[in-house]
């Protein structure tokens, strides 16, 4: 059973791995050299503790700013600071790394101490990912990629692993990749898409300050989204050495995807560019769609618009529906809009004095303008019960639940025909009664 366990393959090639290991760990623990260089490890390492001690505390005096200070210099300062847990290990490398010119002109070796500077590699990279990086993404790309990587150097076997890795091919259709390729394309497109999520918000934070119409905004953040992340792709591509004519067959069907199945969404998309460039209704407005969606516009995407309706509630529309039905804005921002309000006045009413009273009345609310017309009393008709009017006046913005104009007017209505004894009917019925009352 023992022979039979030995002639397996992968049996042999852990043994092939494992006994140039154990000769060389032999080696070390029977020779002077190896213990000389063992030595100068524990006093590079003592020496490393010395050292970055009395630096730490010289540069933290010496880069710390002064208490409240916001400049440019000041900030880049506060940066170099988190770094000074990197000085241990540094200062130990870089002792070590004397100790191995040292051993390899003395004995004309130096693997142990080779190995030591390797360590204090893996040491630093732990410290950065656990201590420095805060950024969670890039600490979750520390924890599970470099310091891996770190520990395959420290134990020399990084160039066995890389080729091995280089070796082995997997394939989807025509196109074959090697794990080494995934492996860069995961490491690569990690920090591409995160860097390109970075500067897609530094880019939308610095168009936003710029002085363009809000449609003009949405459309400058969407095509730099657009164009980083398309960049962030071909580059990973690229990394991942993926000829890009490779791809031609994958277009295509996407083409097709688009003119049958997605020609819904290819048509939101589209509808969405022409309202973002010519800007017939954009964030803030107040729209009423001829399905009867009415709403304020708060947020325009590549697929659909989202309406707030006065209550609360969001509408989600889509796109084409602004470019293929009647769409009503009411309003820009700050844009005059007209209302009316009507009431009823008794038939003992002088109808001949009720306009100008109501007009003066409306006429002292704050928000009603004079322009382009003054408040405007008009005679509607005569109604079963009373004598109909209404009152038109302009304000700006919308009577939207939140300004309360139709409401605040109605108000005014009443004051004013109350201090004027006028009254406002009931309804009158006339009952005729036919024949006797019965006794």
């Amino acid at each position: 059973m023992f022979e039979g366990m030995m002639e397996n393959p992968m049996v042999q090639q852990a043994l092939g791995y494992a006994l140039p290991i154990w000769e060389a760990a032999k080696g070390w623990l029977l020779s002077p050299a190896a213990w000389t260089q063992f030595g100068l490890l524990i006093a590079a390492w003592f020496l490393a503790v010395y050292v970055s001690r009395f630096a730490k505390k010289k540069l933290t005096r010496l880069i710390t700013p002064n208490e409240g200070a916001q400049s440019i210099f000041a900030k880049i300062r506060l940066f170099f600071l988190i770094f000074l847990p990197l000085l241990l290990p540094i200062f130990a490398y870089i002792f070590t790394a004397i100790g191995e010119q040292v051993t390899a002109s003395l004995f004309g070796e130096s693997g142990v101490i080779a190995f030591g500077k390797r360590v204090f590699m893996f040491v630093a990279a732990r410290i950065l990912v656990r201590d420095i990086i805060q950024i969670p993404f890039l600490k979750i790309l520390g924890k599970f990629i470099l310091i891996p990587i770190a520990a395959l150097y420290a134990l020399g076997i990084i160039e066995p692993v890389s080729m091995f890795l280089s070796e082995t091919n997997v394939g989807v259709g025509n196109i074959q990749f090697s794990l080494m390729a995934i492996v860069r394309g995961v490491i690569a497109g990690g920090i591409l898409f995160w860097l390109g999520g970075w500067s897609n918000q530094q880019t939308a934070g610095y168009i936003k300050q710029q002085p363009l119409r809000p449609a003009m905004q949405q459309l400058s953040m969407k095509a730099a989204e657009f164009a980083i992340f398309g960049f962030a792709f071909i580059m990973l591509m690229n990394v991942m050495g993926v000829n890009l004519s490779s791809l031609t067959v994958l277009g295509g069907a996407i083409g097709v995807g688009l003119g049958f199945g997605l020609q819904k969404i290819a048509s939101n998309f589209i509808s969405g560019v022409i309202l973002l460039i010519e800007g017939q209704a954009t964030v803030g407005d107040f729209v009423e769609l001829d399905g009867g969606e009415a709403g304020r516009i708060i947020k325009m995407m590549a697929r659909a618009t989202i309406l707030e309706t006065f209550d609360g509630k969001w509408i989600v529309v889509p796109n084409e529906d602004f470019i293929t039905t009647r769409v009503i804005n009411y309003s820009d921002s700050g844009s005059a809009n007209r209302y009316e309000a009507n009431f009823t006045v008794s038939y003992d009413t002088d109808i001949n004095e009720v306009p100008a009273i109501i007009e003066a009345a409306v006429a002292k609310h704050p928000e009603v303008l004079t322009a382009p017309e003054k408040p405007d009393c008009e005679l509607r008709g005569f109604g079963d019960s009373g004598i109909d009017f209404s009152i038109e006046f302009w304000v700006n913005g919308i009577d939207d639940g939140k300004k309360k104009y139709t409401s605040d007017v109605l108000f005014l209505v009443w004051n004013a025909l109350r201090d004027n004894g006028i009254e406002i009917p009931y309804p009158h019925r006339v009952v005729e009664i036919k024949g006797q009352f019965p006794q």
